[in-house]
């Protein structure tokens, strides 16, 4: 948990400060919820993706937690524009990439 937790106050200490570029702050959101996740799937299946696969970590979620696989979905989705795209993300992209972390970092913190 020590991870996501860092990557979620990351996300959140650039956001209050107002110092973090768009894709840099969607970006430890989405390895926040990654995280979460993984936490999730071996709480509940003893087990969590390592092959570096999305689809393979969705999967696995859909078994653990399948009202959270939507929430894992739109963070992935955003993956590579945030982490590579040379476009900022907008301010709605930072609120639904931060909404989808949070019920993922909420349900990990419960597991």
């Amino acid at each position: 948990m020590v991870v996501a937790e860092g990557f979620w106050a990351d996300a959140e200490d650039l956001t209050a400060l107002g110092t973090g570029h768009g894709n840099s702050v969607v970006t430890l959101y989405v390895h926040a919820g990654i995280a979460a996740a993984d936490i999730i799937c071996c709480a509940r299946l003893g087990r969590y993706s390592s092959s570096g696969n999305h689809a393979d970590a969705l999967l696995l979620l859909q078994q653990a937690a399948p009202e959270l696989k939507p929430s894992l979905q739109r963070l992935v989705s955003v993956k590579s524009s945030a982490g590579y795209g040379v476009e900022s993300m907008s301010a709605k992209k930072i609120t639904e990439a931060r909404a989808a972390a949070d019920k993922l970092m909420t349900a990990a913190r419960m597991v």
